[in-house]
């Protein structure tokens, strides 16, 4: 296992989603757990949230979205990443979280969303997704 605190989060909110409570929560949280996390704040656009993964050489990517804009605002997450050398999940572990339903976290999950975790997930099953996935790219690979 990596040692957690080599593991830096970046922790995104997308769009006009004003509301960060959730997302403090879980920065907080994966803080405590021992990672190196960095909340970029409210209102970030998608080019500012890869620009943000790019500069701070981030991991794992963490998008907590409320707004009902996911389907739009995440694949541009996805597609700006690739298009600056960064394979979701193969560079930078990219999970979401929020108001997402069922239906549309399947589709992320088909297009590059490693996990989407919604409302009143266990903070643990989150940490340990982190653990376990961590590995796999490349930075990590023994």
């Amino acid at each position: 296992m990596v040692e957690r605190s080599k593991v830096r989060i970046i922790v995104a909110k997308p769009g006009l989603d004003g509301h960060d409570r959730g997302a403090k929560v879980i920065a907080r949280a994966l803080r405590d757990a021992g990672f190196e996390v960095i909340y970029t704040g409210i209102r970030q656009t998608p080019e500012q949230i890869v620009e943000s993964v790019i500069q701070e050489d981030a991991d794992v990517l963490g998008i907590s979205i409320l707004s009902g804009a996911h389907m739009v605002l995440i694949p541009k997450i996805l597609k700006l990443l690739e298009e600056k050398g960064l394979k979701p999940n193969k560079d930078v572990l990219v999970i979401a979280g929020g108001i997402i339903p069922p239906d549309d976290a399947q589709e992320l999950e088909k297009i590059g969303v490693a996990k989407v975790f919604g409302p009143g997930s266990p903070i643990e099953d989150i940490i340990t997704f982190i653990d376990e996935n961590i590995t796999k790219l490349r930075k990590f690979s023994a």
